[in-house]
């Protein structure tokens, strides 16, 4: 019965496989290039972007985002966060602030998706 018990104890004990590796997703900001987005300068947003250096982040044109009107759009994945008329003298704040220091730019959030 001892040992039972001394088994049932080790069971309690943590492993020494505590943490679980989650699987990490790149950094991806998809820049809307649809014709209303463009319109509202998405051409010089996603311009600013791939002027800058950003590690681990891949920045792409994107076809409509589906939020006409409120652009130009910029939507970074995985994280799902979505700013709304984004502005070219913008995009360094969002890159230091957002993809570097890990902080949204509440000013800039799309207020459809993020209230």
């Amino acid at each position: 019965m001892t040992s039972d018990k001394r088994q049932m104890t080790n069971i309690t004990q943590p492993s020494n496989f505590s943490t679980i590796d989650q699987p990490s997703f790149p950094t991806c900001v998809r820049v809307c290039q649809n014709r209303t987005c463009k319109k509202q300068g998405a051409a010089k947003v996603l311009a600013a972007f791939t002027t800058l250096a950003i590690p681990g982040v891949t920045v792409t044109d994107s076809s409509c985002l589906g939020q006409c009107g409120n652009g130009p759009m910029v939507l970074v994945l995985p994280d799902m966060v979505w700013y709304s008329r984004v502005q070219p003298d913008e995009v360094s704040l969002l890159v230091e602030q957002h993809l570097l220091g890990g902080q949204r730019v509440k000013q800039m959030l799309y207020y459809r998706f993020h209230s």
